[in-house]
Formats: structure tokens, C-alpha cells, sequence
């Protein structure tokens, strides 16, 4: 096997045993360029890719080497700069930014390590009267030589050309979710801001911000942009605090026209990250700059989330993206295995999104385990061989199943309450409503008898569980807010 299909099947591996996100984040633009007895040297774009391949993934690689038969004792990386990443090619609509440079001399120079995920236009645009060509005010979100100075470091981006409106497979359960998307790139700060998409693990909500990101970059190159999830918007805030350049903090969020913040459901309980970006929220807005969020729940189902700032992510439009049906899930396997230059027969494709529901994520998953089994076995995708390559994967889901306990679990997550609480004998207002829905699910999901739920929440009686399953049945039929909570509460449930 040459070293290319070699590293493909490796890949292949690695990403079914990973999160997407890493995958993304670290196998991204690598390669192996050579190999040196047992010692293989693989291609890396930047000095992060080379220090967590080394170090955090240096045991999945060689595991992975050695199931394919190779003799490999060792991983040495070597940083190449991806000729896509320093001169974009003609073929590119999106302008791709410069590698970033290494967190050491980032902090070294400004204090701040901003990990996320900006693009920048080139460096002449940050010169003159660069607030106003990018329509800042003198007064407000005005950028400093010391903001340029972030936008030449960090241009790097998490904008992944390859997620588009394009490529994007739509369906019953995200047609209002694209079309918002859509009607934000074509009215940037005018239309829908912020626009709030809410869903569950692995549903599509990532490749919808990428894509706006990307299209916002194709029609206007000089915009800027930043992706970047909560989870590093904090770390990056907390380093600031550390290093005293919070005011070089705000400035650098302050002249972005487009924040797209994934994830906002980890700022939940920190109280000093929701102040800042707060402020930060109000200055965007007030400067018409759009704000694009995503979390795996309504902002109202957030736990520990500021009042105001509920409200504010309720001015704009708040949609949802649920689980594909059937035919949609053909669609997607259509539209990758077309993408991955893999041609599987309709058959097989259908297998797989009638036994592969959960997500798109898990769909893709399985094409994968599909795909570099049969280049490694030199075979065509027949039904009869897409079963016998899945057969692993859909025991394990077969035989995964959903218990009481998971559904009484997921109810305290989503609610945010305790244990001891649902299930006691006591009676307090704020832990009716999530007894009775957890009653509910576990009659409509589990089939079990009214008897035996009561037995689960400190012995009540049967007409009490009763009660509760017909109220919860008569406000989901009348299409409240509770419809929503119960879906998600699955999603969660079926994902785990």
C-alpha cells in the first residue's frame, strides 16, 4: 500500500474513534511523506497539529499503523504549510487565511490566546481609515492598530471551506433552519440577528454556521469573521484577565462583523464570561453587526443563563434542527459517498439510513467504516457486504437501548434538578413539571406500566402517574413549549 492510501485508511480509522471536531481540528491538510524503517513521518500544517499528534494522538496513530499490518514503533511530525493555506487557489470562491503562529508567541506578544477562529481581509485593509471602510463608527467598534494586530495573528480559520449551503442536504426537520440561515447572508445585521439554532447532538447545526461563514467571505472577502464555540471564548477571556488585556479583548469582539458563537450552552453558571459577552453582545448589535448562535437547547432551557441574556437571544429568531427522517438520510449518504468520490448502490445506501438513525454524524460514521473497509479489502459496497461491515456497530446500538435510569437522568440534566428531588416524596412546585414529563417519556418511550413509574418516583400511586402522563399528552397535543423540551430530551436520550 503507498503512503497515501495507507494514511487514507488510517484516517479512516482514527475518525470513527474521535469527535468530529478533533478530527477536524487535528488531522486536517496531514499526510505521511516518508518512512523510515519503523519510523513514519507525517506532513502537519502547524506547530498545534505537530505537538498533539506527537503527544495526545501518537498511540491512536500507531495502533491504527499496525492494525493495517505496518511496522510502526514511531511518529515523528514535520510542519508543511499547506499551499492552500498561504496562496489560494483560482478555484477557491472563499478567501483562505494564513497559518496561525504558535500559542507561545501569540501570548507572548499580546497576552491573549484567542483560539478561535477568524478571517481577515488582507493586511491593507487594517490600515487608514480602516473603521470606516468596514462601516464602524468613529465612537463604537472603532479598531486600534493593537485589534489589527489580533486579526494578522489569529488568521487562521475554522471556516472550513467544505461546508456550504451547496452541500448541505435539506429536509423537513431544517428547511426553516437553512432558510433563516439563508436570509441572514443576504441581509447581514438586518435580518434575524441574532439567529438562534437549537438541536441535538450532531444534527447539521455546525455546518449551517460554517456555511453563512462561508458565504458571508465569498461575497464580501473583506468581512470579518469569527467563528469560535463559548468554551474557548471563556479560556481566551480568562487569559486575558490573567495578563490584564481585557480592553484588547473587547476591542478585538467589538470589530467583528459576523460572530458566530457554537455551543453557547457551556457558558451556563459563568457568571463573568455572560458579563463580558454581554457587553460584547450589545455592541455588535447596537452596530448592526450579526450574531449568529447555536446550543443544543431553547435559550429558556438553559440552566444559570443570565435573564438579560435570554432576552437577548430571544430578539431575533430562534429555529430548531431535529433528526432526519428516511428518505433525508438517503439524501446524505447520497451527497458523501458523491463528496468521498465513493460510489455505493442505492441499496446499500438505504440500509444504512434505515438501521443508522440517531444523527448525521453517526450516518456518516457508518459510510466511512463502509468506505475504508472496502478499500482496504479491495471489495465493491454490495448490500450483502455493507451488512456484514456494520454488523458490529448496529449490535452494540441494538443492544445499547434506553433504561429508566438514562430517561430519569436526562430529565434532572434538562431541568437541572436533582436526583433526590424527582424521585422523593416531596412535593415542591419546581420539580412538578419535570416529574410529570419524565413520566410521560417513560410511558410513551419504555411502555412501562403506570404502576411500575410510580415505583420509580418514591412509590406513588397509579393515578397519580396517570395524571400526570394525561396532562403532559394534552399540552403536547396543543403544541406548547413542553412539545420542544420532550424532543430534545430525546435527542438526547437516543444519542448517547
Amino acid at each position: 500500500m503507498d503512503n497515501q492510501s495507507l494514511w487514507k485508511a488510517v484516517l479512516g480509522r482514527i475518525e470513527l474513534s474521535i469527535s468530529k471536531a478533533n478530527f477536524v481540528t487535528w488531522f486536517k491538510d496531514t499526510d505521511i511523506v516518508s518512512r523510515e524503517e519503523s519510523t513514519f513521518v507525517v506532513r502537519v500544517p502547524n506547530g498545534f497539529a505537530k505537538e498533539w499528534l506527537e503527544n495526545k494522538y501518537n498511540s491512536v496513530i500507531l495502533q491504527s499503523l499496525r492494525d493495517l499490518g505496518e511496522d510502526a514503533s514511531r511518529i515523528r511530525c514535520v510542519i508543511h504549510v499547506p499551499q492552500s493555506f498561504s496562496k489560494p487557489e483560482k478555484s477557491f470562491s472563499q478567501p483562505v487565511a494564513q497559518a496561525p503562529r504558535s500559542v507561545d508567541a501569540v501570548v507572548q506578544s499580546s497576552g491573549a490566546s484567542l483560539q478561535g477562529s477568524v478571517t481577515s481581509p488582507p493586511a491593507q485593509h487594517f490600515s487608514g481609515n480602516s473603521a470606516q471602510s468596514s462601516g464602524f463608527s468613529q465612537q463604537a467598534g472603532q479598531s486600534s492598530p493593537e485589534t489589527n494586530d489580533y486579526f494578522r495573528r489569529f488568521a487562521d480559520t475554522n471556516i472550513n471551506p467544505r461546508y456550504t449551503f451547496d452541500n448541505f442536504v435539506p429536509g423537513e426537520h431544517n428547511e426553516l433552519a437553512l432558510a433563516a440561515c439563508c436570509a441572514v447572508t443576504d441581509s447581514l445585521g438586518q435580518k434575524y440577528n441574532p439567529l438562534f439554532i437549537y438541536g441535538g447532538v450532531g444534527l447539521g447545526k455546525t455546518h449551517l454556521l460554517q456555511s453563512i461563514g462561508n458565504a458571508v467571505l465569498a461575497n464580501g472577502p473583506d468581512r470579518r469573521v469569527l467563528y469560535i464555540t463559548s468554551e474557548r471564548f471563556t479560556n481566551t477571556l480568562i487569559e486575558a484577565i490573567r495578563n490584564q488585556t481585557v480592553s484588547d479583548f473587547k476591542d478585538f469582539y467589538q470589530s467583528i462583523d459576523l460572530l458566530i458563537i457554537d455551543d453557547v450552552q457551556f457558558l451556563s453558571g459563568k457568571e463573568k464570561t455572560q458579563q463580558e459577552f454581554f457587553h460584547i453582545f450589545n455592541t455588535l448589535h447596537q452596530l448592526n453587526k450579526q450574531i449568529v448562535i447555536s446550543s443544543d437547547r431553547p435559550p429558556k432551557a438553559i440552566p444559570t443563563l443570565e435573564e438579560r441574556l435570554q432576552s437577548r437571544f430571544e430578539w431575533g429568531m430562534i429555529t430548531d434542527v431535529g433528526r432526519p427522517d428516511l428518505e433525508t438520510r438517503v439524501a446524505i449518504l447520497r451527497s458523501k459517498s458523491t463528496e468521498k468520490g465513493f460510489s455505493v448502490p442505492e441499496e446499500s445506501l438505504r440500509y444504512i439510513a434505515e438501521n443508522v438513525k440517531n444523527n448525521v454524524r453517526e450516518l456518516e460514521g457508518a459510510l466511512n467504516r463502509v468506505i475504508v473497509s472496502c478499500e482496504f479489502m479491495q471489495t465493491m459496497p454490495t448490500l450483502e457486504y455493507v451488512q456484514k461491515a456494520l454488523q458490529p456497530i448496529l449490535y452494540d446500538q441494538k443492544n445499547k437501548g434506553v433504561h429508566n435510569k438514562q430517561v430519569i437522568e436526562a430529565v434532572c440534566d434538562f431541568y437541572s434538578v436533582s436526583l433526590e428531588d424527582l424521585v422523593g416524596k416531596g412535593r415542591k412546585k419546581s420539580v412538578a413539571h419535570p416529574r410529570q414529563v419524565a413520566m410521560f417519556i417513560l410511558r410513551t418511550e419504555l411502555g412501562m406500566s403506570y404502576p411500575s413509574i410510580g415505583d420509580l418516583f418514591g412509590g406513588r400511586d397509579h393515578s397519580t402517574v396517570l395524571h400526570a402522563y394525561e396532562k403532559v399528552s394534552k399540552t403536547v397535543k396543543a403544541g406548547a413549549k413542553v412539545k420542544e423540551e420532550i424532543s430534545f430530551i430525546k435527542e438526547k436520550l437516543y444519542s448517547l
